[in-house]
């Protein structure tokens, strides 16, 4: 909200409860004092004379609102800034209208509370004269203080009183919004602190601009000692008080884009830190619990993030939302009503246009009677003229037909005929066609008979071919034959020879097989036999060896150590076993 309508809305208040007799205006005398007042309240140097000056042409009567507005506008709102208390300015508006307004009888609320929300009021009434609260800004109202008062809020109490208010009027006064709350309709239940304590919440939101508040402890610069302090919390601010009656403030700590909010681990005994950094100091704090301190960094955190973008408050820009929602329905609701309007009006001229053409179509329905009436006669008069017609037609049709049953006759004989000559012409023509059809098979089987004397000649020459060919082969075939015979014998005769050869070696394989399984038997057991002895001697002697002299060859390795033969020795046993291996086949 603009701040020249914020004032307006206050002064608008005032204005009206110094119209008493509710006409509109309001003498020059009382104005001069609600002027002064005004000045000093909102610290504009006053010029007395600049009043007279402006009403210089009406001395003596009473002055409208009309004529009061061009002289507040140029002497007061232009030159008002915003460096004023506008509590103050708040308060001697209040005090000029609650006198006469203020119905303090059945109210559980005191003046101080009549008071926050009537500036509640003029925060969420429209900007419109004279001025209201609609009914979505009372729902709000209502749902933040039940909520402040820690209640629970019945849609359905509302919705009822909603009906209720919809049959009187749309909307509320300041004084009948006092009166609602007042007389404590949504807050039943509530006890008159609770409800005082649930508007000054809302009070401080709305109106003051209050994110959070409560008390917490802050770490001194200088002496360095904790002390409790009432913290409030507002867009560009943090302000701390030595108690929550906000009587002595102790300092303020700037708000901006560029400060931020971090928790700090516990230490010097204290818990649940957290630092806020500015630009030219940071200041440590101590919340009561963790809840706290979270609640805090993050309402902290939310305003500094509203500075960096150049955002209102929450609560302002929703209220403006909501407004320009509003206004947006409205301007729909008014197009609607244009149309509908529109509509009506189409509607009407379409009534009077279907009016006309019933009255037309009256008049054509009569004209269309009197024609049908003359088409009938003139019906009648053709019908009567058509029998006779009809008759003299029928008379002509007799003997017409009499004369084309004549024809018939004739004409019956000279088809007849016609069909004769027809069926002896098909005759005809199918004689002519059977005689053509043998000439061509005659021609065709003559052509045949030419062609299978050629291929017969053709195929003896061939087969005469063929005869000689088969003879020389059946000359070369014999010749061949023998000679396979011969080589089938030889092979034959070879092949004999290979079997008992073959038969041979495998009785020498099989003499080798035993004589090698025989001599590995012996080989284990002497190995085996080895085998002890050298387990004996290494048990009871030692192993002892004698030094002789080594090969001079490569000497070979077995699994017990070096062999105890060298290749030569190694080289003639291979052959004497060879010998013995072959001596049993000669003898075979």
């Amino acid at each position: 909200m603009a701040l020249r309508d914020e004032l307006l809305k206050s002064i608008w208040h005032a204005f009206t409860a110094l119209d008493v007799d509710k006409s509109g205006k309001v003498s020059k005398s009382q104005l001069k004092v609600l002027s002064h007042n005004l000045c000093t309240v909102m610290r504009i140097p006053h010029d007395p004379v600049a009043l007279e000056e402006h009403f210089k042409d009406d001395d003596e009567g009473p002055v409208s609102t009309q004529g009061y507005m061009p002289y507040l506008n140029k002497f007061i709102l232009d030159k008002v800034q915003d460096n004023f208390n506008r509590q103050d300015f708040n308060r001697m508006c209040w005090t000029l209208c609650a006198r006469k307004n203020l119905n303090r009888t059945h109210l559980l609320i005191s003046d101080e509370d009549a008071f926050k929300i009537w500036c509640i009021f003029n925060l969420l009434s429209e900007d419109k004269y004279p001025l209201a609260i609609v009914t979505e800004e009372i729902e709000y109202f209502l749902r933040k203080l039940t909520e402040a008062m820690g209640g629970s809020w019945v849609e359905e109490r509302f919705e009822d009183y909603k009906l209720e208010l919809s049959t009187k009027q749309q909307h509320l006064s300041a004084w009948e919004i006092i009166t609602l709350v007042g007389t404590g309709t949504f807050s039943k239940g509530m006890d008159r602190q609770t409800l005082s304590m649930g508007i000054t919440e809302v009070f401080h939101e709305l109106i003051l601009d209050v994110f959070k508040q409560g008390y917490m402890m802050k770490k001194g610069h200088k002496r360095k000692n904790w002390t409790e302090r009432w913290f409030l919390l507002r867009p560009n601010s943090i302000s701390y008080y030595v108690s929550e009656d906000l009587a002595e403030k102790k300092g303020d700590i700037l708000l901006d884009g560029n400060c931020c909010v971090e928790s700090l681990p516990d230490k010097e005994g204290k818990k649940c830190l957290f630092y806020v950094k500015c630009s030219d100091k940071s200041y440590e704090i101590s919340a009561s619990d963790k809840k706290r301190k979270q609640e805090w960094i993050q309402a902290i955190q939310t305003c500094i993030s509203l500075l960096k973008l150049g955002r209102p408050a929450p609560h302002r820009e929703s209220r403006q939302k909501r407004r320009e929602l509003r206004q947006k329905q409205q301007a729909e609701q008014e197009e609607l009503e244009l149309r509908m309007r529109e509509l009506q009006t189409a509607n009407e001229n379409k009534q009077q246009e279907l009016e006309a053409m019933r009255k037309k179509l009256e008049e054509a329905a009569a004209n269309a009677a009197e024609e049908e009436r003359r088409l009938l006669q003139t019906q009648t008069e053709q019908q009567d003229r058509y029998r006779e017609d009809l008759e003299r037609e029928k008379m002509v049709r007799q003997e017409m037909e009499e004369q084309v049953a004549q024809k018939s006759t004739e004409l019956e004989q000279y088809l007849q005929r016609v069909r004769e000559l027809e069926d002896m012409y098909h005759r005809l023509e199918d004689a002519l066609e059977e005689e053509r059809g043998a000439r061509q098979d005659e021609e065709t089987v003559r052509r045949l008979q030419a062609r299978l004397l050629e291929e017969e000649a053709t195929k003896r020459a061939e087969l005469e071919q063929i005869h000689l060919h088969q003879q020389r082969t059946i000359s070369e075939t014999e010749a061949e034959k023998q000679e396979l015979e011969k080589e089938g014998t030889a092979k034959e005769s070879a092949l004999q020879a290979a079997m008992l050869q073959l038969e041979q070696l495998e009785s020498e394989r099989q003499g080798a097989l035993e004589q090698y399984q025989d001599v590995m038997q012996k080989l284990e057991d002497a190995a085996n036999n080895t085998r002890t002895w050298k387990h004996k001697v290494a048990h009871h002697e030692g192993l002892v060896r004698l030094i002789q002299p080594g090969s001079k060859g490569p000497q070979k390795i077995t699994n017990w150590g070096p062999a105890a033969f060298t290749d030569a020795e190694l080289s003639l046993r291979k052959k004497d076993w060879q010998e013995r291996k072959n001596r049993p086949a000669q003898t075979q």
